[in-house]
C-alpha cells in the first residue's frame, strides 16, 4: 500500500486497518452540504455503455455514472470516474476490478446498468449520481443483497443497503448550529431559500436548535432567484425578529448570500448578530464579501482536498470537480475492505461499522438507514478563505444510529 493511502484503513473494534486517505477539497456546483447537484437529468433513456478498467482483481465493483449526459453532469461523471480509477492505482493493485457503466443520466439507464453489472458478477455498486437513478438501481440491486454506495445528496433515497456517501445538508446544520450553541448563541433567526434544499435545511435547523436547548425566534423564506425587491419583505420581518436573536442562519450559496446579507445590512441587522451558514459558503465569492467576514460555516477541513487535487491534476492535467472525492473514497473504501477481509462479501453490517472510516474529506460513517454522518470542521469567513475555528473530529462517539 502506498504511503498516501496508509491512512485509508478500516477502523473497527477489532482494530483492522483504517479506510480513508489524506486528500483535498475543491468546490463545484455541489459544494459540501449542497442541494441535489444536477436536478434535471436528460429525460431520454439511452442504452448504457460499458468500459472495463484493466486490472487483475477478482472482486467486481460496478461504478454507475452519467458519463454521456450533457452539460455539467457529464463533466462531473468523467471526473468522478477518473478519481475512482486513480484510487485503485494508488492503492497498489487491490483485488478489485472496477467496471464502469454509463447510465446516461436517466433512471431507466441506471436500472439497466445495475442489472447488467449484477449479471456480470458485480458484488458492490458505486453510484449512481441522481436521486431517481439511485432509486431505480436499488430496485434491482437490493433484492440480490448487492449494497449500493451512491452519490446523491437527496437523503430521501437512502435506505438500508442504499448508502449515500455525499455531503448531506443535515450534517452541515448539525455541526455549525452545535458549534454556535456551544459558544453562547441561543436565539436564532433564519432566512432561507424557498426550494427543496431550504425545506431540508429548515427541518434540520429546527430540530438541531431545539435539541441544543436554543430557540428559533424568526424564520422566513425568499423566492428564487432572489433580488432586492423579493428580499425586502422577508428581510423586514427577520430584522424585527432579530431584536431577540444573537445568530442569523442563511443556508444558501454564493449566488444568493451576498445579496441577502447586503439587504439585511440595510436593515442594520448583520452587525448585531453572528452570521451562520452551511458548506455552500465555501466559495471565493463568499470570502470576498465584506459583510460576511467573521461568519461561521461548516465544511470538510480543506487540508484533505488540496493534496488530492494536486495529484489529480498531475495525472489528468486538469482540476477535479468537487464530487470527485466521493468517487475516490468509495473506490478506496471497497478496496480496503476487500483487502482487510480477504475478499469476503461486502455486507451492510460491514459498511455500517459505527467506528466509521476516514477519507479525503475527513471521517465518515454510514447509518443503518443509509444516510451518513461526517466529521466536519467549523470555519470562519476571512478575505483569504475559510479559517478553521473548530477542527474536524478525528473519531466518532456514540452508536451512530
Amino acid at each position: 500500500m502506498s504511503q498516501v493511502l496508509r491512512t485509508l484503513l478500516l477502523r473497527t473494534r477489532r482494530r483492522l486497518p483504517y479506510a480513508g486517505v489524506a486528500g483535498a477539497l475543491l468546490v463545484l456546483a455541489a459544494c459540501a452540504g449542497g442541494p441535489e447537484m444536477f436536478n434535471n437529468p436528460p429525460p431520454s433513456a439511452v442504452q448504457p455503455q460499458q468500459a472495463a478498467v484493466p486490472g487483475a482483481g477478482q472482486v467486481k465493483v460496478a461504478l454507475i455514472l452519467p458519463l454521456s449526459a450533457s452539460g455539467n453532469a457529464g463533466l462531473a461523471a468523467q471526473s468522478m470516474k477518473n478519481a475512482a480509477e486513480m484510487a485503485l492505482v494508488e492503492f497498489n493493485s487491490p483485488n478489485v476490478l472496477l467496471v464502469v457503466k454509463d447510465d446516461n443520466g436517466t433512471p431507466a439507464g441506471a436500472q439497466q446498468a445495475a442489472q447488467q453489472a449484477i449479471d456480470e458478477g458485480a458484488e458492490v455498486i458505486l453510484g449512481p449520481l441522481f436521486a431517481q437513478s439511485v432509486q431505480a438501481a436499488a430496485q434491482v440491486a437490493r433484492p440480490r443483497n448487492i449494497p449500493i454506495i451512491a452519490f446523491s445528496t437527496d437523503a430521501s433515497v437512502a435506505a438500508r443497503g442504499v448508502f449515500l456517501l455525499s455531503f448531506l445538508p443535515e450534517s452541515d446544520v448539525n455541526r455549525v448550529i452545535g458549534y454556535a450553541t456551544a459558544n453562547g448563541k441561543r436565539s436564532f433567526v433564519a432566512l432561507m431559500p424557498d426550494n427543496s434544499y431550504g425545506s431540508v435545511v429548515e427541518a434540520a435547523f429546527q430540530q438541531t436548535v431545539s435539541r441544543r436547548g436554543g430557540r428559533v425566534v424568526g424564520l422566513e423564506r425568499y423566492p428564487l432567484p432572489p433580488d432586492k425587491l423579493k428580499l425586502q419583505d422577508p428581510a423586514k420581518v427577520i430584522a424585527q425578529s432579530a431584536a431577540q436573536a444573537d445568530a442569523l442562519f442563511i443556508p444558501d450559496g454564493a449566488d444568493a448570500v451576498p445579496l441577502v446579507v447586503q439587504t439585511l445590512g440595510a436593515q442594520g441587522l448583520t452587525k448585531k448578530v453572528q452570521l451562520v451558514g452551511t458548506g455552500l459558503w465555501d466559495d471565493p465569492r463568499i470570502f470576498a464579501e465584506a459583510s460576511l467576514q467573521g461568519a461561521w460555516y461548516a465544511a470538510p477541513d480543506s487540508a484533505g482536498y488540496a493534496a488530492f487535487a494536486t495529484r489529480y491534476k498531475t495525472k489528468f492535467g486538469q482540476e477535479p470537480v468537487r464530487t470527485a472525492t466521493l468517487a475516490y473514497d468509495a473506490s478506496a473504501l471497497i478496496a480496503a475492505l476487500v483487502k482487510t477481509h480477504g475478499g469476503g462479501k461486502i455486507t451492510d453490517e460491514l459498511l455500517t461499522n459505527t467506528s466509521g472510516f476516514a477519507g479525503i474529506d475527513g471521517i465518515f460513517r454510514f447509518r443503518q438507514d443509509g444516510t451518513n454522518e461526517r466529521g466536519l470542521a467549523v470555519l470562519k469567513v476571512t478575505p483569504t478563505g475559510g479559517q478553521v475555528v473548530s477542527p474536524a473530529p478525528k473519531s466518532f462517539g456514540g452508536s451512530g444510529t
